[in-house]
């Protein structure tokens, strides 16, 4: 059982090492955000599913916000069916990307 538990220990741990490996590329993430700009890049922008809300704006947001956000989406803790389904789609370094890129823009910037 200590075998067992050991290794789990180790595996997990590995696994935080890889993830803190992953570091967000602002040139890469360009080719990324097609799926953001859409509704985030549109200031005062309102969405319409699954319900009428404001879709904020997310640049000048930390990146650790917004890697945390859409692990968030990704695992099914945030709820909105079409963040959810975006998130699913990227991987942890797309993730990383995007968040690097948007940390960077001023909140009112478009970021084509």
């Amino acid at each position: 059982m200590k075998k067992i538990t050991a290794l789990l220990v180790l595996a997990g741990i590995a696994q935080i090492a890889v993830a803190a490996d992953v570091v967000g590329n602002v040139q890469n993430a360009k080719a990324k955000i097609e799926m953001c700009i859409g509704c985030h890049g549109i200031p005062g922008y309102k969405a319409t599913f699954p319900e009428v809300f404001q879709v904020p704006m997310i640049g000048g947001q930390s990146a650790k916000y917004i890697e945390s956000a859409l692990q968030a989406y990704k695992k099914g803790d945030r709820k909105h069916p079409s963040m959810r389904g975006i998130a699913a789609s990227l991987s942890d370094q797309d993730i990383a990307d995007v968040a690097a890129f948007y940390s960077q823009q001023t909140r009112t910037a478009d970021p084509k």
